[in-house]
């Protein structure tokens, strides 16, 4: 689900997560992989639609998870920005022929809050900020890309869930 705008009006719309992309390396006819997260808005696959204001959505949530731990044993870590039930990560949109309508989020370094986990976070935006995401110069989305999120607005809340979901064995009927 993100939010975007469609004749000077903001929508919810239901959309894949993901730009479905074909290596050169597959093989001819095998599925497209998703790309969940933009790193450099500037690069050549993102840049043409980064620059086009109605290319660009606000994905609404209420955490973001990394996984932290030691390799076998990762556990999920969850981050939210305070006093923020839901906000913002900065995105872009296309309709694409394979999944239809898809999305992916745009990332950054990290701040200080999330270092000990991780290098990158989401481009985090708070309300008074979608307009210009929405709406700005490519400039103004190039500095939310650029910025550092304020350390103080992130609570980290650490789990024991596991970061991998193992499926358990099946189990063996009875055999009388």
């Amino acid at each position: 689900m993100v939010m975007r705008e469609r004749d000077g009006a903001r929508i919810l719309q239901s959309m894949t997560w993901g730009f479905p992309v074909r290596l050169k390396t597959m093989k001819p006819g095998s599925k497209p992989i998703p790309v969940n997260n933009i790193a450099d808005l500037a690069k050549g696959f993102w840049v043409g639609l980064a620059r086009k204001s109605e290319w660009r959505c606000i994905i609404p949530v209420t955490g973001f998870a990394e996984a932290e731990g030691a390799k076998g044993s990762k556990t999920r870590t969850w981050f939210n920005v305070k006093d923020q039930p839901i906000f913002g990560w900065g995105g872009l949109w296309r309709d694409s022929e394979e999944w239809g309508p898809v999305y992916s989020g745009a990332m950054t370094d990290c701040n200080e809050a999330i270092r000990p986990i991780h290098d990158r976070m989401p481009v985090l935006l708070l309300p008074h900020e979608y307009d210009q995401w929405l709406r700005g110069t490519f400039d103004d989305v190039m500095g939310f890309q650029k910025r550092c999120f304020p350390d103080n607005m992130i609570e980290m809340t650490r789990t024991s869930e596991p970061w991998v979901k193992r499926k358990a064995a099946p189990s063996q009927g009875a055999l009388i």
